[in-house]
């Protein structure tokens, strides 16, 4: 007999016998905590996740999935499912119950006629952009490219082609859905449209995503991309001037604001190193030249301590960010909130609060929104928080245990003192560890929450699928 941890939270005794049936249905294979290899399959980006599955699917294809998921139903299994594992929740994995992991299935199939891309859901953004790039397209993505773009999809999907092309999910036009009673789904705009309009940012919540088809965008190979930091002595004023000119940039520009410390790299003064710095980041998605003049206001302002901008590859762009969030050997926790604003005292705020920062690596990050993304209909998608023209994410980034108290209870309090400028929830990429899910699910879908309710009814009446920012069924 097994031992394993059922969805109440009470322990499942499964038969030996059924867990060897299980087994031979799987392609890919079981992993139990006894096989070889067990502490690296169950490992996630996030090094502050220690979590011990009972059993770990790893799935090949479709069938496997169906296999697994008829398992947890039919023993009632607390059920985990993993993408690219960089969910920063680490949700991709649970204590005792079943893993289903696709991380393995990482395919990608550009159609460069029809401009449309297949990812099977264990690709990442490098797997996507390495085929899109060489057929000069693009898929909107995500920051960092180890990220697996399943669960960004589900979540909406930021990245640096939001204001030109929208949301992740708004570049979804097709997904392959195995549902909670173990079948597999087509959800298009003919058939299950219902379901692909909750897939458009309502999470895992109803079903486990096989695979994913996308519209793709011209971009590249060359773009624009601008790196500028600031002095401490200047935040205020810097963050006012972007605070400005977001407001009005063209909407091949997507902009970040980061306050910061400056990293210890040749390329700033030795005098600034580990001190706090305001830090733009701006991809044109346009030709170099077009970018370089249309950046030039933004690395025109005040004095800054270092201009890295270049034109570079889009391939760099994508990948820019990647060695400042490695896998395992950092730990991390991350909430955001949508703001209605930046006035002059929450810019004081922010300051202060980076000022505050547990660790040089933490980062407070002002995401400029608005463009094409907030031109889809709130009703739409399932997606919230489209009218915001601010997202600020809260990102504690640290490498000891011994800090994890001090970061975890700095980005909470960003996180306190930022609400009386919030403006429609949070961004659910972004989760901390789910604290007050059900409160944070309300503000966030707002007006869609009712239908992904009814949803959620239909696809998931018995909450299978509940490690996320869950939308229960009653």
């Amino acid at each position: 007999m097994l031992e394993l941890i059922a969805r109440s939270g009470a322990t499942a005794t499964v038969p030996e016998r059924y867990v060897e049936h299980f087994a031979e249905q799987l392609r890919g294979g079981l992993v139990r905590p006894s096989d070889p290899g067990y502490d690296t399959v169950r490992g996630v980006w996030n090094g502050m996740i220690d979590r011990h599955p009972g059993l770990i699917a790893r799935c090949a294809g479709a069938a496997d999935v169906m296999a697994a998921v008829s398992f947890a139903r039919e023993h009632d299994l607390l059920l985990a499912v993993r993408g690219g594992g960089h969910n920063v929740s680490g949700n991709a994995v649970c204590d005792g119950g079943l893993v289903i992991d696709l991380s393995a299935s990482r395919a990608v199939h550009v159609d460069p006629v029809g401009r449309t891309v297949l990812a099977q859901a264990g690709a990442t953004i490098g797997d996507l952009d390495h085929e899109t790039q060489a057929f000069g397209l693009a898929v909107p993505m995500g920051v960092v490219s180890q990220t697996g773009v399943t669960g960004l999809t589900l979540g909406g999907g930021l990245g640096w082609l939001r204001r030109r092309y929208g949301l992740s999910s708004d570049n979804l036009v097709q997904a392959d859905v195995v549902t909670a009673d173990g079948r597999l789904i087509v959800a298009g705009p003919e058939d299950h449209a219902d379901l692909l309009w909750a897939l458009r940012g309502g999470g895992g919540n109803f079903g486990v995503a096989t695979s994913l088809t996308y519209r793709a965008h011209p971009v590249g190979p060359e773009v624009f991309f601008a790196v500028v930091l600031h002095p401490r002595s200047d935040a205020s004023g810097a963050l006012r001037f972007f605070r400005q000119w977001q407001a009005t940039a063209p909407e091949e520009i997507s902009a970040l604001g980061v306050l910061w410390h400056a990293p210890s790299i040749d390329e700033i003064p030795a005098e600034y190193h580990g001190s706090p710095v305001v830090l733009y980041l701006a991809l044109h998605c346009g030709s170099p030249a077009d970018g370089e003049r249309a950046l030039e206001p933004l690395r025109g302002y005040g004095s800054p301590i270092a201009d890295l901008s270049a034109a570079m590859s889009y391939l760099d762009v994508q990948q820019y960010l990647d060695a400042d969030y490695p896998a395992h050997t950092k730990r991390y926790y991350w909430k955001s909130r949508f703001l209605g604003g930046l006035p002059d005292d929450a810019v004081d705020l922010l300051i202060g609060l980076n000022d505050a920062a547990p660790t040089p690596d933490s980062t407070l990050d002002l995401w400029q929104l608005g463009g094409a993304m907030s031109r889809v209909p709130p009703g739409d998608s399932a997606f919230g928080g489209r009218s915001a023209p601010l997202l600020l994410a809260i990102e504690a980034n640290w490498e000891h245990a011994r800090h994890d108290d001090a970061c975890i209870a700095w980005v909470r309090r960003v996180y306190a003192a930022v609400e009386p400028y919030a403006s429609g929830g949070e961004y659910v990429n972004f989760p901390g560890f789910y604290e007050d899910s059900e409160a944070v699910v309300r503000s966030t879908f707002g007006q869609n929450l009712s239908r992904l309710t009814a949803l959620k009814r239909r696809y998931d009446p018995g909450n299978m699928f509940r490690l996320n920012h869950n939308i229960r069924p009653d």
